[in-house]
């Protein structure tokens, strides 16, 4: 059972239980699975005695036909008269049974009345979620945020890092290791920060930086922090402190954050892989600071190791470990073979363009592809300065003889076979005529690779995340599964049943909400004990995620995503409803909550 029949059998449920009449069934498969799942959900008249069985009822307050019962409702045959016989979850209550309009009974009170519709959904989130419902995901998946059609698509553009070649986790160690060196050594920091090893786990691609604050956070598509995601130096921040430091409030207002480049006044946000080190040698060095009471400025700090970061690349030192030991560093290289190999016998024109320097992009292509590599590319453009290549018009095209060395003659083409240096993108179509919607080009940088081909040139775009693999792997779990439901059930719960004010209703919904925060809590632990997920902030989307969908037509976790794929295979994106619109589609079907509010507990809205 896929997650979309559990999410519109359950979704049927919610109807049948919160509604006269339940929306019509689209076929029998859907009305056999309601049977299966012990739902209701059939278009038979009901008789108001099968309408009283109905253990969820959503009337506004409890009264006397309302049943307690920590167990879904089975529907009876027409002929059967037989009363269900179900036991009571909620705490303290010990067998009401169900009563007719008529029964002189009194009714029950609010707690029970609460707890019975609390112990109905989770048994249906508990029933309704089979094992390995969640298991249809693949990591090899490619997902749309927009149509892309293959068929269309004639040029397709490379970045080198990231994208072509892949690196271990092994290389963010030895940037860590050589900036920490550099922060003790040339720029004289404590000895005491040696001891501090890399932490792989620590920090997550998309997180911000408060640079006076000196925090490490995460914040989501509307400039609000994730509480219990933000650190200084190796120690989350309580919440409480996290509202004094920010004015009362967990908004970054828009002037203070990152801008188009993920560079602000005050904030950054570190986009790419190779910043993760960086993150993690900015927690190390606060957290010495902080653990030894040493007076520190922040600020002065960032300043620091942004540069120590930065002459491990300046200087050459990454380019010369991958060299030394290609099959230590770059992954999957028979992969990216394969790309190039089908999409040149397709017919397609390939370009690169790079930020590294010819000498490093021709050692690890030769690794993965061999030694006539260039021989699949229409155009190689290496030292590129992204992404100033893509905005300015100042710097030309040079190109490199064979041994790299710099040509002085005025570039009037780009040829198939040759080596051209800097250059921009305007002199690049003007050269090339390549424009629109015909170019597809792969980047892992969403700012300096995506963005401004997308928003000011029209090309399609496709971003490489890696952090896709893992990602896909935790949300295939039967734990993910069953908390997001029931986290989402339980929300549904809140927002409906909110309208009780009375003394006892705010108790018991002051346990939900203190259950619901665990849940959240467990959810984000699952992808990384201090940040969680790089594309969600508990219900919300990060900022990183609001990026990837504003500057990527497609995304996918490697190139290789490609080998999947016809070449004429026309990407879709899902049609995920809006907050106004109805729930129809799988998306909401599967949460387990809906967001049409039902008519009598809403009936105060005007």
């Amino acid at each position: 059972m896929s997650l979309k029949t559990v999410g519109t059998a359950l979704t049927r449920t919610l109807w049948t239980r919160g509604n006269r009449t339940p929306p019509v069934a689209r076929s029998p498969k859907v009305n056999r699975l309601s049977t299966t799942c012990r739902v209701s959900g059939g278009r038979e008249q009901r008789s108001e005695n099968a309408k009283e069985q109905s253990c969820g009822s959503d009337s506004d307050r409890p009264s006397a036909d309302v049943q307690s019962s920590g167990e879904p409702p089975l529907r009876r045959a027409a002929g059967d008269k037989k009363q269900c016989k179900e036991p009571v979850g909620a705490p303290g209550v010990t067998g009401v049974r169900r009563r007719s309009y008529t029964s002189n009974a009194a009714p029950m009170d609010q707690r029970s009345y609460l707890w019975a519709r609390y112990n109905d959904m989770k048994r249906l989130v508990h029933d309704l979620i089979p094992p390995g419902a969640c298991k249809t995901l693949n990591s090899s998946t490619i997902y749309a945020n927009n149509e892309v059609n293959l068929a269309e698509v004639d040029i397709y553009g490379f970045d080198y890092d990231y994208t072509l070649a892949l690196y271990s986790n092994a290389l963010n160690t030895m940037i860590y290791n050589t900036a920490r060196n550099f922060l003790i050594e040339h720029f004289k920091y404590p000895e005491g920060i040696r001891k501090y090893e890399y932490i792989p786990n620590f920090a997550a691609r998309g997180l911000h930086y408060d640079i006076q604050k000196g925090l490490l956070m995460k914040i989501d598509a509307f400039h609000y922090i994730q509480p219990g995601t933000v650190y200084r130096g190796l120690s989350p921040v309580p919440d409480e402190e996290v509202l004094q430091l920010f004015g009362g409030t967990y908004h970054v207002p828009l002037q203070q954050d990152s801008g188009f480049y993920g560079k602000g006044p005050k904030v950054k946000q570190f986009m790419d892989i190779f910043s993760i080190p960086e993150m993690t040698l900015l927690a190390v060095a606060n957290d010495f600071f902080i653990t030894n009471d040493i007076e520190y400025d922040p600020v002065h700090l960032f300043k620091d190791v942004s540069e120590a970061i930065g002459m491990v690349h300046l200087k050459g030192y990454m380019y010369k470990w991958v060299m030394q030991d290609l099959d230590k560093f770059i992954l999957r290289g028979e992969e990216t073979d394969a790309v190039l190999h089908r999409l040149n016998s397709q017919g397609k024109k390939l370009f690169l363009i790079t930020n590294s320097p010819f000498s490093f992009v021709d050692k690890g292509m030769t690794h993965m592809v061999g030694k006539d590599w260039r021989d699949f590319f229409d155009v190689v453009i290496v030292q590129a300065d992204k992404p100033h290549f893509f905005t300015d018009c100042i710097k030309p095209f040079r190109r490199l003889d064979g041994n790299g060395d710099l040509r002085w003659e005025k570039i009037k083409s780009l040829d198939k076979g040759q080596i051209y240096k800097q250059g921009n993108l305007f002199d690049f179509l003007r050269l090339t005529g390549w424009r629109g919607s015909r170019v597809l080009y792969f980047g892992d940088h969403l700012y300096s690779d995506l963005a401004d081909l997308m928003l000011r040139h029209g090309w399609r775009t496709a971003a490489i995340v890696p952090e896709l693999e893992q990602e896909t792997k935790v949300v295939s779990t039967g734990r993910y599964a069953l908390n997001l439901t029931w986290l989402q059930a339980l929300t549904g719960l809140l927002e409906r049943l909110q309208t009780h004010r009375d003394l006892d209703s705010k108790q018991v919904f002051q346990e939900w909400q203190k259950e619901r925060e665990e849940l959240r809590v467990m959810t984000k632990n699952l992808f990384n004990p201090q940040f969680g997920s790089i594309f969600r902030t508990c219900h919300n989307p990060t900022y990183f995620s609001r990026r990837l969908c504003r500057f990527s037509d497609i995304y996918m976790a490697s190139l290789s995503c490609l080998l999947n794929y016809d070449p004429s295979y026309t990407f879709y994106p899902r049609r995920t409803p809006l907050q106004h619109e109805a729930p129809l589609w799988m998306d909401q079907l599967c949460t387990g909550c809906m967001k049409t509010p039902f008519l009598e507990e809403m009936s105060h809205i005007r």
